[in-house]
């Protein structure tokens, strides 16, 4: 808008003195500048009566304009305005290209752990939080993170974070209702993503189901159940926390789901895969179409349309893993087909 009203000026004034006074092109613009800028130089000839009152109006318009265009740039220059709107622009580009990607919402207690989780896997996020204060904490943070603040209920929030092309939305706000609310219009916007909730009473739990979330965690019940088990079950808690614990072990879990399979694997038995000699990981769950879990299961079960596998193993082996099914080996493939 400044930039306009001082084209625009610039214009009236080339123009006043181009027909007042019958400047040519150059000392028309001449005039305009001088007088714009109140720096006060000789006039290129001596004005005529209609002219100096044409002056004058003009220098008085001017005053005006001149003190917006300074606090103009002053705001957008001096406190770094400019540069926040290029920074926004450039977190924008980069959240348009994300696929597959996660939606963090919320970027609280629970939404830091999630956020280091998805950092040390590499795993693509953009966060969604309309508190400044936790906005302005994340943009001194050294690690180069995505974000919008703006309110993750707003369906133009999570349209703007890629929700149709997310694979996941985790919501940890604070409040069960505003993560109900925040479900229920990703679920509008994405029928097909994945949607992870946080829950703090346990009667949010069949809301949050209804309105659309695949999974809802809530961290104090589980929180109270790993103490008390930690009484009456101590040594195999602690197995558990240390093999799940990325920052103490390297060892982990890899869910495999039958559409992430090569097609020549679809329909193969576990022990058809060979993926313990193959990687060296041991599969230690098996996911059925009906969504229960078997546990150790046998070599003869058959990966089958709506089913998976949890692996588990150290990182090299895990990495093995993924590499064996992007490297199947053509030969292979036909052979077990």
């Amino acid at each position: 808008m400044a930039l306009l009203l001082l084209l625009i000026d610039i214009l009236l004034g080339v123009v006043g003195f181009t027909l007042i006074e019958g400047f040519g092109l150059m000392d028309a613009v001449y005039m305009t500048i001088i007088t714009l800028s109140t720096v006060g130089y000789t006039e290129v000839q001596p004005l005529s009566t209609i002219g100096q009152l044409f002056t004058s109006v003009f220098i008085l318009l001017n005053i005006g304009l001149f003190a917006y265009l300074v606090s103009v740039f002053s705001y957008y220059i001096i406190e770094g305005e400019i540069f926040k709107n290029m920074h926004t622009n450039l977190i924008r580009d980069n959240i348009d290209k994300l696929s597959g990607h996660v939606i963090l919402c919320g970027y609280g207690r629970y939404g830091k752990e999630a956020a280091g989780h998805f950092l040390k896997h590499d795993i693509p996020f953009v966060i969604v939080d309309e508190s400044e204060e936790e906005i302005e904490n994340l943009q001194k943070s050294e690690k180069e993170l995505l974000y919008i603040l703006d309110d993750a209920t707003h369906d133009e929030a999570l349209v703007q974070a890629g929700i149709q092309r997310a694979r996941a939305l985790v919501t940890s706000l604070p409040e069960d209702a505003d993560n109900v609310f925040t479900v229920l219009t990703a679920r509008q916007l994405n029928p097909k993503i994945n949607i992870i909730s946080r829950a703090k009473d346990p009667r949010s739990e069949r809301k949050l189901m209804l309105a659309g979330a695949d999974h809802v965690v809530m961290p104090e019940q589980i929180g109270g159940f790993y103490m008390a088990t930690l009484v009456s079950q101590p040594g195999a808690v602690e197995f558990f926390s240390f093999i799940t614990n990325e920052y103490r072990s390297d060892i982990g879990f890899e869910e495999v789901t039958y559409k992430e399979l090569p097609p020549t694997c679809q329909g193969l038995s576990i022990r058809d895969l060979n993926l313990r000699s193959a990687t060296g990981t041991n599969i230690i769950g098996f996911k059925h179409a009906e969504g229960n879990y078997e546990v150790n299961p046998s070599p003869d079960t058959v990966l089958a349309p709506n089913t998976s596998f949890i692996a588990l193993g150290n990182e090299e082996q895990l990495t093995a893993l993924r590499n064996f099914f992007y490297n199947y080996p053509e030969e292979e493939k036909k052979e077990s087909s």
